[in-house]
């Protein structure tokens, strides 16, 4: 269509029809954009896999392996993760705070 008024009612139907179609690819692309928790996932996954394949270039596959499996568990469950890696800078700042004292 040329984007004239449809003539008559078969014209109207496609028309009707063609601009669902349309709009329902528009709304889709649309969602996929704002569903940032799937991209964001989707990025993660992505750049697990550039480091696993990193891995396995410098070490050998089971280590690689070994990695991901790793990344996994943190992924799934990142709380103890966080709390052990805030609980070793907390440790090394008392340990340089009583180096710079002495």
């Amino acid at each position: 269509m040329s984007g004239d008024f449809p003539k008559n009612a078969e014209e109207a139907r496609l028309d009707r029809d063609t601009t669902r179609e349309e709009l329902t690819e528009t709304l889709e692309a649309l969602g996929q954009k704002l569903d940032v928790k799937t991209r964001v996932k989707e990025n993660v996954d992505e750049k697990l896999d550039q480091a696993t394949a990193k891995v396995a270039d410098v070490t050998n596959e089971p280590t690689a392996v070994k990695f991901r499996q790793g990344a996994d568990v943190v992924r799934s469950n990142p709380v103890p993760i966080f709390a052990g890696v805030l609980g070793l800078v907390i440790v090394i700042r008392l340990i340089l705070r009583r180096r710079s004292d002495s």
